[in-house]
């Protein structure tokens, strides 16, 4: 009924470490990349006069609007 397991060929095991190597590769590149974007999207937000605003006004403190062009 259960058909025993065999090891495959060194030449199958070989291709198969090469493509999960490529995988990973692949995911490790694509981390990198939204890892870059959320530090940019991270630095826009603190400069971003209207995160300035919401934090002045939790902290109590008195905002004055500036528009940079």
């Amino acid at each position: 009924m259960n058909n025993p397991r065999t090891i495959p060929d060194a030449e199958t095991r070989a291709r198969s470490v090469a493509n999960w190597r490529e995988a990973i590769r692949k995911i490790d590149a694509v981390t990198l990349a939204l890892d870059e974007l959320i530090a940019m999207v991270e630095e826009h937000n603190r400069h971003s006069p209207l995160t300035l605003y919401r934090l002045g006004k939790y902290k109590g403190e008195i905002v004055q609007e500036t528009i940079k062009d």
